[in-house]
């Protein structure tokens, strides 16, 4: 029996995006929406998706919890590292010199500017919990009460 990697790999890719989607992500995949995303007033916090295990079994479910506090981003988006490589690396260019690409990540924006992150680091190895309660602490230091 043989299997088909690029078959796999994109029912894997669906999967991801459909649970961003679901959740209420909007799918940034050219530097134009990328850029009309970046110039939105408020905040807007940016999930760098991957299919990796940590991106499937922490990220994506923490930006979902995440989002389920009293003070939250106005704008969720997502950009998908290895997929999108042309918007990921834009919206990229919007975290600041310092930034280390990493994926799975999130980097929250306010008025375009990034304020905070959470790296790759803070997310393999750790239960999704304690990245929701990372987030949520972003979320309090830097959004609006909905």
């Amino acid at each position: 029996m043989t299997m088909d990697f690029n078959l796999l790999m994109n029912e894997t890719v669906t999967r991801a995006r459909s649970e961003m989607d679901a959740i209420g992500y909007e799918q940034l995949t050219t530097p134009e929406q990328v850029e009309n995303a970046m110039k939105r007033p408020g905040t807007t916090l940016v999930m760098v998706n991957s299919v990796c295990g940590c991106a499937g079994g922490i990220a994506r479910p923490a930006a979902q919890h995440a989002v389920h506090y009293d003070k939250r981003p106005d704008h969720l988006v997502t950009v998908f590292a290895g997929q999108d490589k042309e918007a990921t690396a834009q919206a990229r260019m919007h975290f600041g010199e310092d930034h280390l690409p990493s994926s799975p990540s999130f980097a929250l924006l306010k008025d375009g500017k990034m304020v905070a992150e959470v790296g790759r680091y803070e997310i393999e190895g750790h239960d999704p919990m304690s990245v929701v309660a990372n987030l949520q602490s972003q979320f309090e230091a830097h959004c609006e009460e909905v």
